[in-house]
């Protein structure tokens, strides 16, 4: 399963990318057969209506996607989640390193 992670970014120390890498290390070793997209792998300095049309393709390729805390607070992580709902892709959050289904 190809799974895109959710969270906030803007305003975060970093791009709250240590956040992002961890928790793709972490799913990957866990499920060892899914595919984790990491929108923290892109570039600095696009715009942020450039990142939202490559990250909105990216959730469009998945089945699913994984929230990251608080993403209900960021604009992108809540437009990327109603997107993936709108799609009927799976929607999960995670405790540790184990993905906790939140809707089908």
């Amino acid at each position: 399963m190809k799974l895109y992670l959710a969270g906030p970014m803007s305003g975060y120390e970093n791009d709250n990318k240590f956040e992002f890498y961890v928790t793709a290390l972490e799913l990957r070793a866990q499920y060892r057969d899914h595919i984790i997209i990491n929108p923290a792998v892109l570039p600095s300095g696009l715009e942020q209506h450039e990142y939202m049309d490559i990250c909105c393709a990216m959730v469009r390729a998945c089945e699913g996607i994984v929230l990251l805390e608080g993403w209900e607070c960021s604009l992108g992580a809540t437009a990327e989640y109603y997107l993936a709902k709108k799609l009927g892709k799976k929607v999960f959050s995670v405790e540790g390193d184990i993905l906790i289904a939140l809707e089908p």
